[in-house]
C-alpha cells in the first residue's frame, strides 16, 4: 500500500497525491464498477484488480470473497485501493423491513432510520460497503411497479424520510464499521415515466421538476448522503445519464454536492440506444462530460475513456475531478485504514433484536383504512377471549416468501412469520383455525378453492382474508396496466362476504391498488403492503390489539385505475369538479344539450375522489380536530407563521396520532397546488387527553419557482389546514406582506 497514504493528511491532499501517482489507464479503472457474485474470485477479475481496472465490485455478498477481493486490491495492485463494495440493500438485509412505501406509510423518520441502520449492520457484516438505497423518486402512478421502492408522493415527506434513511445507512461516524454509504437515486423524476412502464420518457416541465422532483434530492444532499445515482429515463429529450444542467448545474454548482455520482445498470450504454448518441463512444463522452463518475456493469469509460482524453475530447482536468470523488468516498469510508471484514465483530444476521425492530416498523406501516361496527362495537380489534372459530383464507396469509417484498436478495425466508402462523401462536389452543387458500396464487383466476373457502368461513366468528399481489408483481419492470386485485381475488371476496360472516381484509402489495369494489363490502380492511420478515406478527398484533395502528397513506389511493395519476397536491385547474357539478354518464340523455352544471374536470364514468386520500388512516378510537387558528394573520416575508390546533381524544384507548400541516398559496405567479404538506407530528394522546399542537413554518418554506423559474416567496393569501390527512376541509387564512 503506498506511503502517501497517511492518515496524517487530509482526504483532498490524500486525493491530489495519489492523483499525481496514477496513470491513465489506472484513473479509468477507479470509475468502472463489475459484475462480482457466486462467492468466487475469477482469474480474470483478479487480474482485472491487480492492474487496477476495477474501482468497485456489485453483488458479492460471501464475506470471505469480498475479504480476498480487498486484499488483492490493497496488497497486490499498485497503489492498494480498496475497493467499494456495491448491492441493493432496499429494505433489509438478512432480516426485511416493509418496502420503502410501507415504511413511508409510518411517516415516522426514527422508524425508518432505524430499518435502514439494521440493514446496514447487516450488510456491513458481509464486507458491503455502498448500497443502492434510498429510491426517493416520487411515485404518482402505482401502475409503475418500482412505487414500492419508494416513499410516496409527496416531495416533503419523502424529503424527511429520504433524509432519515441516509443517516440510518450512514451512521454519525462514516467510518464505523457498520456504516455503508447511502446513495439517493434515480437522479431525477423516474417516477414520473409515462404510462407507469419502467425506463419509460418521463415529460417533466421545469417547474415541476424543481418543486416536486428534486426537493427530495437536495435532502439526502444536505443530509450528507455520500452519492447520487442517474436515471434511466430521459428528461425532455435528454437522458439522465448524459443531463449536464442537472448533474453539474444542479447537483454540484448549485447545491455543493461532491460526493461519488454513479449510473444506473447499463445507462450510459444506453444513451446510443435512446437515440442520443451514435456508439458507446459518444455515450462515454456525453456521460463523462454531463457529470457521471463511475459506471455501473457496462464498459464504455473503460473502452474508450482514454482516447478520449487523449484526443482532448474529455478534459484530463474532468477526469482526474471524477476519479477524486470516486476516491473522497472510498476515504470517508474509511476503507484504506480498514481493509477486511471480520464478520464475528458484528450482530448476527436475524437476531432477535432486529426481528423485534422489524415487528415494530412494520406496525407502524399498517394502515388500518376500515373498522365498522358489528354487534354493537367496532370490529377491531378482535377479542380473542369470544373466538371460538376462525377461518384464515387467501393465498398470502401463509406464505413467508410473497410477504417479503420486492428487492430482498438476501432475504432469509426462514425468518418470516405469517399470519397464519402468528395467529396459531396467539390464539389458545380453544380457538379452532380452519385454513383455506381460495385461489392458488393472487393472479390465478381458478375458482376451484372457493368452495373450501366459503365453507370455513361460513362456520367461523371472524374471516381474515389476507390478498393482494405477489412480490412478483411489484418492483422493477414489474409494470400493471390494471392496479385492481388481479385474478378471481374480488370474487373471493364477494363470496366470503356473502356468507354474513364478518370480514377482516388484509392487503398485501408492492402499490397502491384500485380497491373500490371491495372495500365497502368488507368489515374491516388493513393495508399491509408487504411488511417483511415480522410482517405477520405485526398484523396480528393490531388485529388483536396488541398494539395499535398509527400508520397513514404515503399515496393516494384510487378508486380506479382510469383514475391515475391522481394525488393531493394537483392544480386546481379553471373548472374544477365539485359535489355539485359532478354528473354520472348514465344521468345525461343522449339528445340533452350539453350540461353546464357539469362542464368541470372529472370522468363521467367514476367518482372524482379517491377511494382513501393522501395521509388517511384510522386507530383504535376517535380524535377530535378543533378548527385550527393562528397566533398573528399576518405575517411578514420574513417571519414564521404559527398554526396551532386542539386535539381531543374522544375515545376509551390511547392512540399515536399523526398530525398534518397543509397550506395552500391561493395566489401566484404561477398556478399553486390546491395542498401542500408542510409539516407532521406524530402525538400520543391518552384516552379522553385534549392536546393542543403547535406548528412554526418559516415564511420562507412557502417558497416556490414562480414564471421566470426562480425560487421565490410570494406575498399574498394562504389557507392552513392542521389535519388527519388531505382530504380534510377546514382551514384557516393568513397573510404574507413584503
Amino acid at each position: 500500500m503506498s506511503e502517501l497514504l497517511s492518515t496524517a493528511l487530509s482526504v483532498d491532499a490524500r486525493i491530489t497525491e495519489l492523483l499525481a501517482q496514477l496513470s491513465i489507464e489506472e484513473k479509468i479503472g477507479q470509475l468502472q464498477q463489475v459484475q462480482g457474485g457466486g462467492g468466487q474470485v475469477s482469474a480474470d477479475l483478479a487480474q482485472a484488480i491487480r492492474e487496477g481496472r476495477v474501482g468497485s465490485v456489485i453483488n458479492e455478498v460471501h464475506v470471505d470473497t469480498v475479504n480476498a477481493l480487498q486484499h488483492i486490491a490493497v496488497h497486490e495492485s499498485r497503489h492498494g485501493i480498496p475497493l467499494l463494495i456495491g448491492r441493493d440493500v432496499i429494505h433489509g438485509f438478512a432480516t426485511v423491513f416493509p418496502i420503502p412505501l410501507g415504511q413511508a406509510s409510518s411517516w415516522n423518520p426514527d422508524a425508518v432510520a432505524r430499518g435502514a441502520r439494521v440493514a446496514a449492520t447487516e450488510a456491513a457484516a458481509c464486507g458491503v460497503n455502498w448500497t443502492f438505497a434510498p429510491m426517493i423518486d416520487i411515485g404518482r402512478d402505482p401502475r409503475w411497479g418500482r412505487v414500492a421502492e419508494g416513499f410516496g408522493e409527496d416531495p416533503y415527506l419523502t424529503g424527511v424520510l429520504a433524509a432519515a434513511a441516509v443517516r440510518g445507512y450512514q451512521g454519525a461516524d462514516l467510518t464505523a464499521p457498520d456504516a455503508i454509504a447511502a446513495c439517493a437515486k434515480h437522479f431525477v423524476g423516474y417516477g414520473a415515466s409515462e404510462s407507469g412502464r419502467d425506463y419509460n420518457t418521463t415529460n417533466i416541465a421545469p417547474r415541476e421538476l424543481r418543486d416536486v422532483h428534486l426537493p427530495p434530492f437536495h435532502a439526502a444532499v444536505q443530509a450528507g448522503v455520500a452519492s447520487v445515482m442517474t436515471s434511466f429515463s430521459d428528461i425532455d429529450g435528454v437522458p439522465a445519464s448524459a443531463n449536464r444542467p442537472l448533474l453539474t448545474g444542479v447537483l454540484r454548482d448549485e447545491w455543493g454536492f461532491d460526493g461519488l455520482v454513479v449510473s444506473d445498470w447499463d445507462s450510459i450504454r444506453q444513451l446510443a440506444i435512446h437515440g442520443l448518441t451514435a456508439d458507446d463512444r459518444g455515450s462515454a463522452h456525453e456521460a463523462a462530460i454531463a457529470g457521471v463518475d463511475m459506471e455501473m456493469a457496462s464498459t464504455t469509460y473503460a473502452d474508450h475513456l482514454a482516447d478520449l482524453v487523449r484526443d482532448g475530447l474529455v478534459p484530463v482536468e474532468r477526469l482526474d475531478a471524477m476519479v477524486a470523488n470516486v476516491l473522497r468516498m472510498k476515504l470517508r469510508l474509511g476503507l484504506f485504514e480498514r481493509t477486511s471484514t471480520d464478520p464475528s465483530t458484528f450482530p448476527v444476521a436475524g437476531n432477535v433484536e432486529h426481528l423485534q425492530a422489524a415487528r415494530e416498523v412494520a406496525q407502524e406501516s399498517i394502515v388500518l383504512l376500515r373498522n365498522t361496527m358489528h354487534d354493537g362495537e367496532y370490529l377491531l380489534p378482535l377479542a380473542a377471549g369470544a373466538l371460538r372459530r376462525i377461518a384464515v383464507i387467501g393465498p398470502l396469509a401463509d406464505d413467508p416468501y410473497e410477504q417479503l417484498g420486492t428487492w430482498i436478495f438476501d432475504g432469509d425466508a426462514q425468518h418470516s412469520r405469517t399470519v397464519l402462523g402468528a395467529l396459531r401462536e396467539a390464539l389458545p389452543d380453544s380457538v379452532q383455525v380452519d385454513v383455506a387458500q381460495g385461489v392458488p396464487n393472487t393472479r390465478s383466476q381458478d375458482t376451484s378453492g372457493f368452495d373450501d373457502a366459503v365453507r370455513a368461513a361460513s362456520h367461523a366468528d371472524v374471516a381474515v382474508l389476507v390478498l393482494g399481489e405477489e412480490s412478483i408483481l411489484s418492483g422493477e419492470a414489474h409494470c400493471r396496466a390494471d392496479v385492481s386485485l388481479p385474478g378471481a381475488q374480488e370474487a373471493l371476496v364477494e363470496a366470503i362476504v356473502a356468507t354474513g360472516t364478518p370480514v377482516v381484509l388484509v392487503v398485501m402489495a408492492g402499490r397502491a391498488l384500485a380497491l373500490e369494489r371491495v372495500a365497502h363490502r368488507v368489515h374491516a380492511l388493513l393495508y399491509a403492503w408487504h411488511p417483511g420478515s415480522m410482517g405477520g406478527a405485526a398484523i396480528v398484533d393490531l388485529l388483536f390489539g396488541a398494539a395499535s395502528p398509527s400508520a397513514r397513506l404515503p399515496v393516494t389511493l384510487p378508486r380506479a385505475t382510469g383514475q391515475i395519476p391522481i394525488y393531493y397536491a394537483h392544480k386546481n385547474t379553471g373548472k374544477p369538479a365539485t359535489p355539485e357539478s359532478v354528473v354520472s354518464m348514465h344521468d345525461i340523455h343522449p339528445r340533452a344539450p350539453q350540461l353546464s352544471v357539469g362542464n368541470t374536470s372529472f370522468h363521467l364514468d367514476v367518482d372524482p375522489s379517491p377511494l382513501y386520500p393522501f395521509g388517511f388512516g384510522l386507530t383504535y378510537t376517535y380524535v377530535e380536530y378543533e378548527a385550527p387558528s393562528l397566533r398573528l394573520a399576518d405575517v411578514p416575508l420574513d417571519g414564521t407563521v404559527e398554526v396551532s390546533a386542539t386535539l381531543t381524544n374522544r375515545g376509551a384507548r390511547a392512540a399515536d396520532e399523526v398530525v398534518q400541516l397543509y397550506v395552500r398559496d391561493l395566489v401566484g405567479s404561477a398556478t399553486r397546488p390546491v395542498k401542500e404538506l408542510k409539516g407532521f407530528q406524530r402525538v400520543h394522546l391518552a384516552a379522553g387527553e385534549r392536546r393542543t399542537v403547535r406548528f412554526s413554518l418559516p415564511i420562507a418554506q412557502l417558497a416556490f419557482h414562480g414564471r421566470d423559474l426562480q425560487r421565490t416567496v410570494e406575498p399574498g393569501r394562504f389557507q392552513a389546514w392542521i389535519a388527519p390527512h388531505a382530504g380534510t376541509t377546514t382551514s384557516v387564512e393568513f397573510s404574507v406582506h413584503s
